[in-house]
């Protein structure tokens, strides 16, 4: 029988809608109960397939000069006294109906963009909480980068960079496969002093961008693109610790 959690709670924590101690709860439920871990992926992998899938069309230019010029139509006609106004009336409704579908067609994927990055985020740390679950953090257990790099060959499509920055203050610990959105993408993971930082790597096409930085219930998070490569960092050390491995890994 699957947890009650998974009809109750998961699709307001997936929206982003239950406050803060009740997200906390939740989180901590998701250490221990394997049913909800399965169906917030697969909810997650879901939400992933359809943004993906562009269900959206920009509507052409012209239609909006058409509907502009019948809305301009309609409101000369209604100024005229006539005996059955009620065509027109529709007419103008119908008019409104489709500009305002036009408008949502222009803004939808704007607002697709920026939730784009907050479910980026949360699909992040959510990964990283799983991780900390006994037995879930690494795949490969080594400080030596000359291990965990061939490690990944032959698991994934790419090649993910693998650095030891031991002489800087963060040993490499290992590394391990995950999957965010749909996708499989590679982990390395750092330690610095008592605590972990996953780093996630996949390939990208974008253009390289500055690191993008944020927090999420208690967890810091950084963000940049470089060389063809995406790289997530996430943890709970402090943002000037998390910012200089950013730094180390982008040199």
């Amino acid at each position: 029988m699957s947890c009650e959690l998974t009809q109750t709670v998961l699709h307001g924590y997936l929206d982003g809608e239950l406050d803060a101690a009740r997200a906390a709860d939740f989180e901590r439920h998701l250490i221990s109960c394997s049913d909800c871990v399965a169906a917030l992926e697969a909810n997650e992998n879901l939400r992933s397939a359809l943004r993906r899938a562009a269900l959206y069309e920009r509507a052409p230019q012209a239609l909006r000069q058409k509907l502009q010029g019948q809305l301009g139509a309609a409101t000369r006609v209604s100024a005229m006294p006539i005996r059955n106004p009620a065509p027109w009336r529709w007419l103008a409704m119908a008019a409104t109906f489709l500009l305002a579908v036009f408008v949502g067609w222009r803004v939808l994927p704007l607002l697709r963009g920026s939730h784009g990055e907050s479910a980026l985020a949360s699909a992040i740390v959510d990964a990283h909480l799983r991780s900390l679950q006994p037995g879930h953090l690494e795949d490969v257990q080594s400080t030596d980068q000359h291990t965990v790099k061939p490690w990944f060959d032959g698991k994934l499509d790419f090649a993910p960079p693998v650095h030891d920055f031991v002489k800087e203050g963060f040993p490499l610990q290992g590394g391990r496969l995950d999957v965010v959105h749909g996708r499989t993408v590679a982990v390395l993971v750092y330690a610095r002093r008592k605590h972990l930082i996953n780093v996630f790597v996949w390939p990208t096409t974008e253009p390289d961008s500055e690191p993008l930085a944020g927090s999420q219930l208690g967890y810091h998070w950084t963000d940049w693109r470089k060389a063809g490569m995406e790289m997530c960092a996430v943890s709970d050390v402090t943002p000037d610790d998390l910012a200089e491995l950013q730094r180390l890994l982008m040199e």
